[in-house]
């Protein structure tokens, strides 16, 4: 979606997404969301697409990482953070 073109309904059908999806807005409401929709490619594909990943989620739900592959990850964050930490205590770090 293009920023610069985004108009004031665009921004309240964002913000009312996920309760329009979940079907729990008023009929009134839903009824002026999907006159938008039919005149607003933009807003069309972001209903699309948060739609399709609802599905994809209640279909598939969360698969489990193995152990050895979380172990690891956790590792690698933990040394990031130290990175991180060790460069902004020390100032000639970011020279």
């Amino acid at each position: 979606m293009d920023p610069q073109h985004i108009s004031e309904t665009c921004r309240e059908i964002k913000d009312k997404l996920s309760a329009y999806l979940d079907g729990e807005l008023e009929s009134a409401l839903c009824a002026e969301i999907e006159q938008h929709l039919l005149g607003c490619d933009d807003c069309r594909v972001m209903v699309d697409t948060l739609n399709k990943t609802i599905t994809l989620y209640r279909n598939y739900g969360q698969s489990q990482v193995p152990p050895e592959v979380h172990e690891r990850l956790t590792r690698v964050l933990k040394l990031e953070q130290l990175k991180a930490k060790n460069n902004s205590a020390d100032p000639s770090a970011h020279s």
